[in-house]
């Protein structure tokens, strides 16, 4: 029996003409070939499976080809050619840097470097995975790579560059792969397919060139795999059940339900590819590319993006002539969060099928614009029917406490028609926060002021301000008579604090694990302090009072909290930083240490 050689090692491109997707490296290197100018390392980095190992053997096989083609090409019939095809070549060295990554590795190789080739000009020393070099084999490699012989050349392939050494890279000539076109990886597998004699229906190539990601060694691998579960005749049906990928006809039949509303429709096709044993990500994902699809398919100038077979085509053109613009864009992002939110949610399913609910509502007539899509008579938000009875239930407290308000005062109130309807109207109108923060009281209340002081005042200072401009401040709302400074505890005061430091952005995030460390002392009711290392700690504490203390009074509700700041004394020792420190603090309070590490003759390094 004949042995079988798999397509991705039988069809390896042997010249230049031949390797797939990367025309412009590959004329960049025949170029520096036909005019001599060869550099003495190389740097091949890409994807897996785009041509990196291929290109640096057609490399070193045409720059020792003793009468090379016209084009550039090796002549396949010198002596170096032969040897080079029937894999017997000393000028070519292949290492692996997976496996021989040590500094023993790369002496060896270096005592190699110094023989001179027998047949040929050049010795040529491909590594591949040259990043998983450890360390101490990049140093020792980096003199022979800088300064090697005139007969040796290097060309290192890897697939992450960034974990190169710029050392090295600086050494290269680096030339960056690209990932390989669905229409090139198609057009290659029609090539193989022709010469294995095997039918091949263009939308399975499609998809096969789609699962394959960019790299033709996962197409060719994935053609094997279907050719044999098909025994040679490849279509779109067989491919879609071997590779598991969910076919066209489902997004297809999905967007007609969803243009028609049918909401109990689209959730049972949901429910029939869950049963399949797709993810529903997967799913989603794949909707969403669906209608990106669609999108590019209403604008000929865009169609060229639609990487689909011609037949598949015609029905994303036809089915992109229903849908409105806005609904795509609107099903997009839907289906972009969903995808953004199914990892963190804990009910998935319920996710895309709320997702498909939204999508279906967003055709209908009065489909609301503001909400992305959501229509406010089917799926009304909760907030939304908060707020609508907050705003009812808002006016009423307002007219009992102004009745009341001539029991609590001991002068009856004068009657004002313009300014108290305007004081009224003023006040009904503001969003305050107050109230709400009255009725979700914790910890006991104490007015900070006396019991006689009289409603009224507070009111005609603020009218009088208020004719011009009606301003919403957090210093407006806490100057109101009514407002009441809440009771709280030094662990209060540590909690917030510590809400403030955590707050802080990234960039400070230095001040912040220091303001962590720091805990704020109370001085009286009111007044805290905060005791620092030395005076430029200091000095950025003092710039932060301000919006420590609107941050400690809006969360603590006391509109008199004070921050102080200062050095803390030579004797006062805050935190221990060393060793020494922190047994000389342990000392103090257990002497028997100092007398165990005299009895052991222990020292402190």
């Amino acid at each position: 029996m004949e042995n079988y050689i798999v397509s991705a090692r039988k069809y390896r491109p042997a010249t230049f003409e031949s390797v797939v997707g990367q025309h412009a490296l590959t004329i960049t290197l025949k170029n520096a070939i036909a005019t001599g100018k060869l550099a003495h390392a190389y740097l091949f980095c890409g994807p897996r499976g785009v041509g990196k190992t291929t290109c640096a053997r057609i490399f070193a096989k045409t720059i020792n080809c003793q009468t090379p083609t016209a084009e550039g090409e090796a002549c396949n019939r010198c002596e170096s050619c032969i040897a080079f095809n029937e894999q017997r070549s000393y000028n070519i060295h292949e290492l692996d840097a997976a496996s021989n990554n040590s500094v023993e590795d790369i002496r060896s190789l270096i005592e190699q470097v110094r023989i001179p080739p027998q047949i040929g000009k050049y010795k040529v020393y491909i590594i591949d995975e040259v990043h998983m070099l450890s360390q101490a084999a990049f140093n020792a490699f980096l003199k022979t790579l800088e300064e090697p012989p005139q007969h040796a050349i290097f060309i290192l392939a890897t697939t992450e560059k960034h974990k190169i050494l710029p050392t090295i890279l600086s050494r290269c000539q680096i030339y960056d792969f690209n990932r390989i076109g669905i229409k090139d990886t198609i057009d290659h597998l029609q090539y193989v397919a022709k010469l294995e004699h095997i039918n091949a229906e263009p939308e399975a190539l499609t998809v096969i060139a789609q699962k394959a990601d960019g790299g033709m060694r996962d197409a060719l691998s994935i053609f094997d795999q279907v050719v044999s579960f098909t025994g040679g005749n490849i279509t779109y049906k067989s491919v879609i059940e071997n590779l598991n990928v969910l076919d066209y006809e489902y997004y297809f039949k999905l967007t007609d339900l969803l243009l028609e509303n049918k909401i109990p429709e689209s959730m049972l096709l949901f429910n029939d590819v869950l049963k399949k044993g797709f993810d529903g990500n997967h799913f989603i994902t794949g909707l969403s590319s669906h209608f990106r699809d669609l999108l590019v398919s209403k604008d000929p100038s865009t169609l060229q993006l639609l990487e689909v077979g011609a037949g598949i085509r015609d029905r994303y053109k036809e089915q992109a002539q229903k849908c409105d613009q806005k609904f795509l864009y609107r099903a997009m992002k839907l289906c972009n969060d969903c995808d953004l939110n199914y990892r963190a949610s804990k009910n998935k399913r319920l996710l895309v099928e709320l997702t498909l609910i939204q999508c279906a509502q967003l055709t209908l007539p009065d489909a609301d614009d503001v909400s992305g899509g959501r229509s406010p008579k089917i799926l009304k938000p909760l907030f939304t029917q908060q707020t609508a009875s907050t705003a009812a239930t808002q006016p009423q407290p307002q007219v009992k406490a102004a009745a009341a308000q001539p029991t609590a005062t001991t002068a009856p109130v004068p009657s004002q028609p313009q300014g108290a309807g305007t004081v009224g109207s003023t006040n009904a109108s503001r969003p305050s926060p107050l109230p709400q923060a009255r009725e979700e009281k914790k910890i006991p209340v104490f007015k900070a002021g006396t019991l006689g002081i009289s409603l009224r005042r507070p009111l005609h200072e603020q009218q009088a301000t208020e004719k011009k401009e009606v301003k919403i401040t957090t210093t407006s709302l806490q100057n109101d008579a009514t407002y009441e400074d809440y009771i709280f505890n030094e662990k209060d005061l540590d909690y917030y604090w510590r809400e403030f430091a955590a707050a802080l952005p990234k960039e400070e995030k230095a001040n912040s694990a220091r303001m962590m460390n720091m805990h704020p002392h109370l001085l009286n009711d009111t007044t805290f302090e905060v005791t620092v290392d030395n005076d430029m700690v200091e000095k950025y504490m003092i710039q932060l009072i301000p919006a420590v203390q609107n941050h400690l009074r809006e969360r603590l509700h006391n509109r008199k909290i004070t921050m102080t700041v200062r050095v803390s004394a030579p004797t006062e020792n805050i935190r221990a930083y060393s060793h020494v420190e922190r047994f000389q603090m342990m000392s103090k309070k257990n002497p028997n240490l100092l007398k165990l590490k005299e009895a052991l003759g222990l020292e402190l390094s």
